[in-house]
């Protein structure tokens, strides 16, 4: 076994080396890879940080249009606010039905124009494919989209730079009803009592057991004393001195 000697200055000459090297090379990645800073990585929201006791009932929609009519009435019947993320296809088709949910007092916000894989799309296609459907809300509703839910509930880095580039919240969920694999509407109404918690949002879709379970889901949570709130209201904006 061969045994090495090294002079102090020597030792000293090949650490230092290493620790220049080390930071060539993440100054490299630092400039190659800029998604990588802390800006970039920024998260989805998945709960509000009001800490009162109010929770966001959001419900995507892409389809089941005849289901929200009779979901409108049992939002009203307890007072609730609520959030629809509609694609801008689907408002398109639709118009009516969105500036019904509008005057009910609901906020309308931006599920993208088509109901597509996110996750595939460059961040600009995403940013592209948001603002597509701010357009067509807005020109129905004459109110302009903040919040974005992606189809399918996916995010990566480029989700998140689409969003975030032309100024949008990408929202999550904290409570998932999985109501589009049209289970018992007791089972979704346990789902929600289960996991239900101050700032939470609730994921839902229209579907026919949504509208069953709904009247014994709100009863509860009025029970509970939860006051069910719009996105805005739960996810406040943060302010700087």
């Amino acid at each position: 076994m061969r045994i090495y000697y090294f002079s102090k200055n020597k030792l000293l000459f090949t650490v230092a080396a290493l620790v220049l090297t080390l930071g060539l090379l993440v100054f490299g990645l630092s400039i190659h890879h800029p998604a990588t800073t802390t800006s970039a990585l920024q998260q989805p929201i998945f709960q509000g940080n009001s800490g009162a006791k109010v929770v966001a009932i959001t419900v995507n929609v892409d389809w089941g249009e005849e289901y929200i009519p009779e979901m409108l009435k049992q939002f009203e019947a307890v007072g609730a606010k609520v959030t629809f993320f509609v694609t801008g296809k689907w408002a398109e088709k639709n118009p009516d039905l969105l500036k019904q949910m509008v005057k009910a007092g609901h906020s309308i916000q931006n599920h993208g124009y088509k109901h597509l894989h996110f996750n595939s799309l460059s961040a600009e296609q995403g940013s592209a494919e948001i603002k597509k459907a701010e357009e067509i809300i807005t020109r129905i509703t004459g109110q302009k989209t903040r919040y974005f839910a992606s189809p399918y509930g996916e995010f990566s880095q480029n989700v998140v730079a689409a969003a975030r580039n032309i100024d949008y919240k990408l929202i999550m969920w904290s409570v998932d009803t999985v109501d589009w694999q049209r289970p018992h509407p007791e089972t979704i109404v346990n789902r929600v009592m289960k996991k239900v918690h101050n700032d939470a949002i609730i994921l839902m879709h229209p579907t026919d057991p949504t509208v069953k379970a709904l009247p014994e889901m709100l009863k509860q949570l009025q029970a509970e004393k939860y006051k069910m709130l719009t996105i805005d209201k739960v996810v406040l904006e943060k302010t700087h001195a």
